[in-house]
């Protein structure tokens, strides 16, 4: 089954609200093996809309519209999809008692404006929306043989609308070929060398079996998708497949779904009963906020410094400044000084650290913007990578906070690393 999504507002279009609803529809659609074959963004304009529709009724199975649903002049949704399919809006008078009764219930006025929300178009379903005063709209076209789904495009109303009534009808159009999905999650390898370590997986791949690379912030997203006459069909092989990237491709793997690097780091060191702390100059903190993200987190982080300045780096974390004086801030001295200092400091089993150049400026021949060291220390020794990174500000300091967890994790592991790491 493919889908059209269409996403209707001007606001969409100059930037003013991000089209998060496109994302998790998409995502959605995705998992229950439903592929969207084209997303579009257009304006409130009733000529685009019925452009849009008009294209997509001709190449899809199903078409998602979201916004366009309130009781405003430029919510033209409804008449411009009536228009198209030459359906006239109707007033419900159902669907009125439903809307007073709803504002009612909140002790507010309804304004008169509102009445708008009980028109449909005739021959359409309205789909109860639990959260908003905003009815879904459901028609099966047999002109086209295609479904039409509306929606608010306030995140929240679309998301219950889409899970509650949407979803289990097109799983039941869908028929009954089952796909079943599963997203990798990997650290320490850029995509194209992920791709060379995972070797030559062309032949597993075809219209049954699907992997997807997902790159965010040095974490790279390995989404698998298989298909089957039945259930058992597809999770066979989907797990054989799994087997592959887990065999070429399993030292840079830490989790599964929804997980995230930090809370992967923290169930390691709560598994091997250590501690953590953390020294940062260029993440500025950040570091530690991860951390500090994960609940319970308290069982295995013991602190950390936001050491920025050259002073603090000495007299807080017993930098050495010297040290500062011949190699710089920003070297691989500094950093394992760092590491060693903050865990002396707060008496932990492992101190982690970061320092370098995040930019736009202070960059040199020899330390250009992006050049960062993250170091590690632990009853074993001290160490310490460098990273050469980009030349954004915010994305550096991301960067180095998935190689600072990263490094944690490998060390943990006991992976040999030398020289630079790709995050």
């Amino acid at each position: 089954m493919n889908a059209s999504l269409i996403t209707i507002g001007d606001e969409l279009l100059i930037g003013q609200t991000v089209n998060t609803n496109a994302a998790w529809i998409g995502e959605r659609l995705s998992a229950h093996g439903i592929t969207v074959r084209r997303a579009a963004t257009i304006s409130d304009e009733a000529a685009d809309i019925r452009d849009e529709l008009r294209r997509a009724l001709g190449s899809s199975d199903v078409v998602i519209l979201t916004g366009g649903l309130g009781p405003t002049h430029d919510d033209i949704t409804k008449k411009a999809i009536g228009d198209e399919l030459g359906r006239p809006l109707i007033f419900r008078d159902d669907l009125f008692a439903d809307l007073k009764a709803k504002f009612e219930a909140r002790g507010r006025p309804m304004a008169e404006r509102n009445r708008v929300q009980a028109e449909l178009p005739d021959g359409f379903e309205a789909l109860p929306n639990p959260v908003g005063t905003a009815p879904g709209l459901w028609f099966e076209d047999e002109a086209s043989g295609c479904a039409i789904a509306v929606m608010p495009g306030v995140p929240n109303e679309m998301r219950t609308l889409m899970t509650e009534s949407i979803l289990p009808r097109l799983i039941e159009r869908r028929g009954d070929e089952t796909v079943v999905q599963k997203t990798l999650l990997t650290v320490g390898k850029g995509e194209s060398d992920l791709a060379d370590a995972l070797g030559d997986y062309a032949d597993y791949l075809g219209p049954d079996l699907h992997l997807a690379f997902l790159p965010r912030y040095g974490v790279i997203r390995l989404r698998i998708t298989a298909a089957g006459a039945t259930r058992a069909e597809a999770e066979q092989r989907l797990a054989d497949f799994e087997h592959l990237v887990r065999d070429r491709a399993g030292a840079y793997i830490f989790g599964e779904g929804d997980d995230q690097l930090e809370a992967a780091v923290g169930r390691m060191l709560m598994e091997r009963g250590l501690t953590l702390a953390t020294a940062e100059s260029c993440t500025g903190g950040l570091l530690a906020d991860r951390i500090t993200n994960i609940p319970g987190a308290s069982a295995y982080y013991g602190g950390g410094a936001v050491v920025y300045g050259n002073e603090q780096k000495v007299s807080l974390l017993y930098v050495d400044k010297e040290a500062i004086d011949e190699h710089g801030a920003v070297s691989e001295a500094v950093a394992k000084q760092l590491a060693a200092g903050v865990r002396a400091r707060l008496g932990t089993d492992i101190g982690v650290s970061t320092t370098g150049v995040a930019g736009p400026g202070g960059g040199t021949p020899e330390k250009p913007v992006g050049t960062v060291w993250v170091g590690y220390s632990d009853e074993h020794g001290d160490y310490a990578i460098r990273l050469q990174l980009a030349k954004d500000r915010l994305l550096n300091k991301r960067l180095s906070i998935t190689a600072a967890l990263n490094l944690v994790r490998r060390r943990l592991l006991r992976l040999d690393h030398q020289g630079a790491e790709s995050v």
